[in-house]
């Protein structure tokens, strides 16, 4: 190998790895806002991002037997009502371990497919990406990512729902899960819903990156770089596409909630699940838990996408 050709491996590698860490932080940046100081003692506690509460109620909206909810309030008062304010945040494990993997598997994703679209097109006339293909390389991001995101989401799911409509509480934590699902179904079953999650996050995704690209973009002055942005402005364009992504994907996040949270046997794949969902609820059930996940969509993603940016740039003048 040429000395010229060994630098640009080990270049490529470099950024695949910046990539791969920028998008962990952004994922922990998505899950915790920051640090209060204690009167007494002047101590930081790391502050939760209050967005699983949101989460847990989409779910239960999307999984409960018609006529348990009468929205999301509803769903918030029977839950504090029997479990606590605590059981607003059943299922919080599995996310808090993952986000980080699954954000950093994410951008890295993303950016290398964005280097696979500008090595399968050699002859192109533009150095950047038009926005049908950002949103391929965005869509592309969740096939890997959902290799970390399925497992996660199925038991989060499991604790999410367990108590709801009187049913029993089967699981103690989230190492609990994994094993009883291992021991029903072996790996299979601690996938399931796999398909359902990449109908969810291929069209997700693809919204998720290319608005993002697109509102910096616009955000842009004349002259300027999307990468001379302001903080201001990488937040907003973070939330537009954390509200863009969730605009596409909540009906295959409903199919996916059922799937993951329902006895074996009860559906036979994606279609079928969608199938019985609209013959059993009408179509409107595809659409259980749009509030919860847009409350939630914006803040979340202006921290992800702040994050990467913060990370990135300190990775690149560092490294």
């Amino acid at each position: 190998m040429s000395k010229a050709a060994a630098e640009d491996v080990g270049s490529a590698t470099a950024e695949s790895v910046k990539s791969f860490v920028s998008g962990g932080f952004g994922g922990v940046c998505a899950v915790l806002v920051g640090a209060c100081s204690d009167g007494r003692d002047a101590e930081a506690v790391l502050i939760v991002w209050p967005g699983h509460p949101f989460d847990l109620t989409k779910t239960r909206l999307q999984t409960a037997a018609p006529g348990a909810y009468t929205g999301a309030l509803d769903v918030v008062k029977k839950t504090v009502a029997k479990d606590g304010i605590t059981g607003m945040y059943r299922g919080m494990v599995p996310p808090l371990l993952g986000v980080t993997p699954i954000f950093a598997v994410s951008f890295w994703a993303y950016d290398m497919s964005k280097l696979l679209i500008f090595a399968l097109t050699p002859k192109r006339t533009s150095e950047s990406l038009s926005v049908p293909e950002l949103a391929t390389a965005g869509f592309l991001s969740a096939i890997p990512s959902t290799l970390v995101t399925a497992p996660v989401e199925r038991a989060k799911v499991l604790l999410q729902v367990q108590g709801q409509g009187g049913s029993e509480h089967k699981y103690k934590g989230v190492v609990d899960v994994i094993k009883h699902l291992y021991k029903e179904g072996g790996i299979r079953s601690i996938y399931r819903g796999s398909v359902a999650t990449v109908a969810r996050d291929g069209p997700g995704s693809a919204a998720y990156f290319a608005a993002y690209e697109v509102t910096k973009k616009a955000l842009t002055p004349a002259g300027s770089s999307p990468s001379e942005l302001n903080l201001g402005a990488v937040i907003f364009a973070g939330g537009m596409a954390g509200v863009a992504m969730w605009s596409l994907a909540i009906p295959p996040d409903v199919i996916k909630s059922r799937i993951q949270s329902a006895p074996s046997g009860t559906y036979f794949g994606f279609m079928d699940c969608a199938r019985k969902t609209i013959a059993a609820d009408g179509v409107g059930a595809l659409w259980k838990g749009f509030g919860p996940a847009m409350a939630r969509a914006f803040p979340a993603n202006a921290a992800t996408f702040l994050g990467v940016e913060v990370a990135r740039k300190f990775l690149d003048s560092a490294f």
